[in-house]
Order: C-alpha cells, then sequence, then structure tokens
C-alpha cells in the first residue's frame, strides 16, 4: 500500500519542495569566491519583505536558537534588566538563554495557551524598579500554537520605555504578516526549517538601524554570533566572517523566487486558510483544541484530546499511517498533539492528516466520524476556492 512514504506535519523541521532540494544540489562555490557575494546579497535583500525589515536580512549558518543567542549576547551585558514574556516552552527558552549569559531575567509568566495583552506587559513594565533593557517576546509560541499580539506588545514596548524589544519568529516567518519598524521591532528572529522550507541549518536576524547602534557599544563577550562582524563582513564585501552553510543559502535563494511567485500576500492567506481548515476538520470529530481561534497560530495547531489520549493517538497515527506529528512539550506533555501546517503545506496536505485522525478515533473510541472532519475541512476550503 506504499505506505513507507512518509508524511511530515511536524512544526518544524518541515516538508521541503522538490524544486529547493534541486537547488541545494548545485555545484559547491567557495565561500570567497566572485560568485558567493552576488548569492548573499541576492537572498539577505530578497528576505527583506517577509522580514518585514528595512535592511538586508543577517543569514547565519545556526538553529533558530542559535539566532535567539545572536539576538541575547548582542544586546545585552551581564547584569542588565530584561523582561522575556513566557507562555510556553519558547519563551522559557528565551529566558533561560538569557540568564546563561547573565542578565537579570524578569519573567511576565502567562498561562500557557494564552495570550500576553498589552495591558499585562505596560503594567509589568511600568511596575518595574529597574531600567528594562530589553523587552523579549515570541511570535508564535510553537509549543501552544498560540500567536501573540505583536504589534500591540512592542507599541506598549517603546510607549512605556526605552528597552529594545526582541521578537522571535522562529516558527511563524514566512506564514505571517511582519512590519518591523511599524510594529516598533528591533530585532526579529527566525530559522531556516519551519514555514522558510528549508532544512534545518540556517538563521536568520532582521535587525533595525537602533539595534545596530546597541549591538556596536555593546561589550559583552562574543565570537562566532558577533553579529558586528556579519554586519562588517555583508558591506565591506558582501560576505560572511566565517563559512558558511552554501548549499542551504542556495536552498533560500530558491524559496524566495517561490514565496515571491505565489506573491507574499498570499501565502499568508494559505497559512490563514491551512489553520481554518485544520481548527474546524478538528472541531468537526468533537476534539478539543488548546486555544481559541482569536489567538492561533496559522502555521501550528495543538489538539487537546480528552482522558489523556494525545500520546496515543499520535502513536497510531505515525504507525498506521506514517504521518510524523509532534507531542506536547514540558508541562503540556502528553496532554496534546501539534499539527504544523506551515511552508510547503497545501489544503489537499491539510485532509490528508485529517483523514489519519478520523480513522485514528475511529479505532481507538470506536465513533463512526469517517468523513466529518474532511467534509468541514472542505467546506471551509470551497469558500476560498
Amino acid at each position: 500500500m506504499f505506505l513507507d512514504k512518509e508524511y511530515l506535519f511536524t512544526p518544524g523541521p518541515t516538508p521541503i519542495p522538490n524544486r529547493v532540494n534541486v537547488a541545494m544540489s548545485k555545484p559547491m562555490i567557495g565561500h570567497r569566491s566572485a560568485e558567493f557575494p552576488v548569492l548573499l546579497e541576492d537572498v539577505a535583500t530578497r528576505l527583506q519583505p517577509v522580514f518585514g525589515s528595512d535592511n538586508p536580512v543577517c543569514i547565519l549558518s545556526a538553529s533558530g536558537t542559535g539566532a535567539l543567542e545572536a539576538a541575547a549576547v548582542n544586546t545585552i551585558e551581564p547584569g542588565d534588566h530584561v523582561v522575556v514574556i513566557v507562555g510556553g516552552a519558547f519563551g522559557d527558552r528565551f529566558a533561560k538563554i538569557l540568564e546563561a549569559h547573565g542578565a537579570n531575567v524578569h519573567r511576565l509568566e502567562v498561562e500557557w495557551g494564552t495570550v500576553c495583552q498589552p495591558e499585562q506587559l505596560e503594567d509589568f513594565i511600568t511596575s518595574a524598579n529597574y531600567q528594562v533593557k530589553a523587552v523579549f517576546a515570541t511570535y508564535c509560541e510553537t509549543s501552544t500554537s498560540v500567536i501573540h499580539p505583536i504589534n500591540e506588545l512592542g507599541e506598549v514596548t517603546k510607549r512605556v520605555s526605552d528597552a529594545l524589544f526582541i521578537v522571535d519568529g522562529v516558527s511563524c516567518i514566512g506564514g505571517v504578516p511582519a512590519d518591523m519598524a511599524g510594529w516598533n521591532i528591533d530585532i526579529l528572529v527566525s530559522g531556516s526549517q519551519k514555514a522558510l522550507m528549508l532544512p534545518p541549518g540556517l538563521a536568520f536576524v532582521a535587525v533595525s538601524d537602533h539595534a545596530k547602534e546597541v549591538m556596536k557599544n555593546n561589550k559583552a563577550a562574543r565570537f562566532y554570533f558577533d553579529l558586528n562582524r556579519y554586519f562588517d563582513a555583508y558591506e565591506q564585501k558582501k560576505s560572511t566572517p566565517f563559512t558558511p552553510a552554501v548549499s542551504l543559502i542556495y536552498g533560500a535563494q530558491e524559496v524566495c523566487q517561490m514565496i515571491e511567485e505565489e506573491g507574499l500576500d498570499n501565502v499568508i492567506k494559505r497559512h490563514d486558510l491551512l489553520k481554518t481548515m485544520t481548527r474546524e476538520g478538528i472541531k468537526a470529530l468533537d476534539i478539543p483544541l488548546l486555544t481559541s481561534d482569536e489567538i492561533a497560530s496559522p502555521t501550528v495547531t495543538a489538539v487537546k484530546p480528552e482522558n489523556g489520549k494525545a500520546n496515543e493517538m499520535k502513536k497510531m497515527i505515525k504507525d498506521k499511517f506514517n504521518i510524523s506529528l509532534a507531542g506536547g512539550q514540558q508541562k503540556l506533555s502528553g496532554e496534546i498533539f501539534r499539527i504544523g501546517h506551515m511552508g510547503y503545506c497545501t489544503p489537499y496536505d491539510v485532509l490528508t492528516v485529517l483523514t489519519a485522525v478520523e480513522m485514528t478515533v475511529k479505532a481507538i473510541d470506536g465513533k463512526d466520524v469517517l468523513g466529518a472532519a474532511t467534509k468541514r475541512a472542505q467546506e471551509v476550503w470551497s469558500e476560498h476556492v
């Protein structure tokens, strides 16, 4: 039955388009050759609208976590006071990175599965008896499938403080809007293996002019992740200070081409459609979702089956249908499973995973739900055709 064919619906890594694989198979070039600066500049500038950045996007050979650490060590010195919004595993990761580098971290804890409201952040900052150097936020909290109101949080940060506003966009950039200047974002980071349809291995850091000035004056120790080195190398030679992942950058060039062909606005609309199809399909099976529709991510959906059946369902979907989903993290371990629907994903793909969920519910609970989720998802899709 060709069930050796695998289907990847994790929120990273995500499927790679064939044309991107072909692009990454181009003959290797030297990163100090005449060809490489042309490639790097092309990708760095074509990524600007994806990040909503006024400046070329800095490309690191690292994971998304490398981008988070780069954002931290280039702006924060030991002893600086920072506010970190923590509403899931990746907000917690940002806080731990900053703690490891000696910052005084003040965690603004929000309930997992909910968002940080602007008034919460305003109260937290204005009641502080310390000078806030930076506010760190997570655009899409992958562990809970929540989208935080980054636009409003950026406005609050700049209105009530002089703090930098630094945003983790790892699991959503390429599938959601971004406007760094309009949203008061100083640094916006992402990784290659999510909505940007690449293998793991590239990290992206978009930086405002103000943040660049802060980095120039920052005295914290760093070497490989010293972004000043990357800015200098790019401005002087359109190069990188260290050996880059050349093949992945070729792949990123092809990704830029695909986004431009579809149109960035259409890419964002497609992700909204995939979100709605997935959520409405799950609702048709009477399975609870972790988050409300109003704050749900366009790139990942967290499903919370009753009676602790998340791991059982996830395992059966993998064993019987060769579909890989993600489980819950930290306090949500065993409580949820997560369906990634970002990057190289179509409405047909959503119908595939919903079919497997229907058959799994029938096998575990004995409910005759075949066709219920897919029918509802098709109805949603038909409204957009």
